[in-house]
């Protein structure tokens, strides 16, 4: 998946933080309001309920991030699982501000800060690792709700990658250097 040749660690978190930002945003884009809020049983998260845990818990990281604890205190980690933001609109703003506290507190970093310590739930933990521990994280809610918009959308789903089929195709085009980039 590598949109940019790069060695750089920070400079290839920061791509794919925004890769699997943009693409929970392509999946939410194709579901109606209502399936936002939608749900498949009862113990399932709707995917307003994981854009609203996605958004605390990225306000909480990557608030201070380099001098207080990932874990704020004003928190309230088990609320981001109830009452989602009642709009698209609302949610998305909230979606945005999580979004952009990680976009804040990564870009100005440089290579040499990934070995300094920050702390998570009052564990240290390096740089390097706050950054692939929420990268696993928001990779599998992402995960989550794509898989749920295609659920909800079924045969209107429109894919997001190589569509089933069509793998052979993508193949040729990118043995003929014609494959565009995701």
């Amino acid at each position: 998946m590598a949109l940019k040749f790069t060695t750089s660690h920070l400079e290839d978190s920061l791509s794919l933080f925004r890769y699997y930002k943009k693409l929970a945003e392509r999946a939410m884009e194709q579901v109606t309001d209502e399936q936002l809020f939608s749900v498949l049983d009862p113990e399932m998260n709707s995917i307003a309920v994981i854009v609203k845990h996605i958004a605390g818990n990225s306000r909480s990281r990557w608030t201070d991030f380099l001098t207080s604890d990932g874990e704020k205190p004003d928190r309230n980690r088990d609320g981001e699982f109830l009452e989602p933001p009642a709009t698209r609109e609302a949610l998305m703003k909230a979606w945005e501000s999580g979004w952009s506290c990680l976009f804040s507190a990564l870009e100005p970093l440089s290579d040499a800060d990934l070995g300094r310590a920050v702390t998570i739930r009052g564990e240290a933990h390096s740089v390097t690792q706050a950054i692939n521990r929420q990268l696993a994280h928001y990779a599998y809610h992402v995960g989550q709700i794509v898989f749920l918009a295609k659920h909800l959308q079924n045969a209107g789903w429109k894919s997001l990658s190589v569509p089933r089929g069509a793998s052979a195709k993508f193949n040729q085009r990118v043995a003929a250097g014609e494959a565009s980039q995701r």
